[in-house]
């Protein structure tokens, strides 16, 4: 009988020590090293279980050739790039890796509200390509960070870890998320509101850290933005589709947000074409000095990328060992 199956999907090329470490002496591990869906052909249809990262995407079409496969991990936090609905159809479990990069992403997006509040990237932009005075004045009004309200929208392991960190820094912590049961507010000493309404008009910086669904799709819209503060700050460490960045640019150009963090895009990497991405570039338009964008990298850091391939590898274990999966999504 041949030994049972592990494929990583993509992103993680050889040499698989991490996944060897956890799965030698139990499977068969090999990096299919996919770029598209359509490279998984011929590579996966044996598999047991799939160890899928965020390069490509697993649709039906791929789940369709899947002979005996009972897991597929998603070794991150975000689950929209497989088919879990149809997965489940199949009898496949469908898991992810939902705390191997908290402290990272929260710590990028609070280095971002800092950045954005305090002016460093502003002024830091415009003295290098010397355009104004060598001068604080530049950031004028600047307004001290302790006691500004803090507003968070999905109070999960990333916003619960970047609601302490804010309110250790003063901060008047509020959040909105409908799905945490009661008494995570009394728990983590923040306020709890009621509405989105309530979050935005509040809030003078808000941190967007809820999975992309169909309801927190553009949850961030140009009817969002005309709510919040005049002023606001806008962070998204979440996923690229709950912010539409057509209506960040109309908030920069407006007046209505100061600045935006923006960590992860709806398309990735982006075309260029993109209105925010164009005036991005552009020296003379007020989004580059007032916007930062990173090339989807919150969740990074050389401990969080082990955890992540460790745990996906050791939920593989237990699935070919015959145990129960771990954070099954579906």
């Amino acid at each position: 009988m041949s030994r049972p199956l592990v494929v990583v999907t993509d992103f993680i090329r050889e040499p698989l020590d991490h996944e060897r470490r956890i799965l030698g002496d139990v499977a068969d591990v090999v990096s299919a090293d996919a770029m598209n869906e359509d490279d998984l052909i011929g590579k996966v249809e044996n598999a047991d279980c799939l160890m899928l990262f965020h390069f490509i995407s697993i649709t039906r079409k791929t789940i369709e050739r899947l002979k005996k496969c009972k897991l597929i991990v998603r070794c991150g936090v975000g689950f929209d790039n497989v088919d879990r609905v149809f997965a489940r159809e199949r009898g496949i479990d469908v898991a992810n890796v939902p705390d191997y990069g908290t402290e990272d992403v929260a710590d990028s997006a609070i280095g971002m509200m800092l950045t954005l509040v305090r002016g460093i990237h502003y002024m830091n932009s415009r003295t290098q390509a010397e355009q104004g005075e060598w001068i604080y004045t530049q950031v004028q009004p600047t307004y001290r960070l302790r006691g500004q309200t803090f507003g968070i929208i999905g109070c999960g392991r990333i916003g619960t870890a970047t609601a302490l960190r804010a309110k250790a820094l003063g901060l008047r912590v509020i959040y909105y998320d409908p799905y945490v049961p009661d008494g995570r507010d009394k728990a983590l000493g923040i306020i709890r509101v009621e509405s989105l309404e309530e979050l935005f008009s509040q809030s003078d910086i808000v941190s967007v850290h809820c999975p992309r669904t169909p309801e927190t799709t553009h949850i961030i819209n140009r009817a969002a933005i005309e709510q919040m503060k005049p002023g606001a700050y806008l962070v998204n460490t979440a996923r690229g589709g709950c912010v539409d960045i057509n209506a960040v640019l109309w908030g920069i150009e407006s007046g209505k947000l100061r600045g935006a963090g923006i960590d992860v895009l709806e398309v990735e990497p982006p075309t260029g074409a993109e209105p925010l991405i164009k005036a991005w570039r552009d020296p003379n338009h007020p989004a580059h000095h007032r916007v930062i964008i990173n090339p989807h990298a919150a969740f990074y850091s050389e401990e969080g990328s082990i955890d992540m391939r460790v745990k996906g590898s050791e939920n593989c274990r237990r699935v070919i060992l015959g145990n129960a999966p771990r954070n099954v999504v579906n």
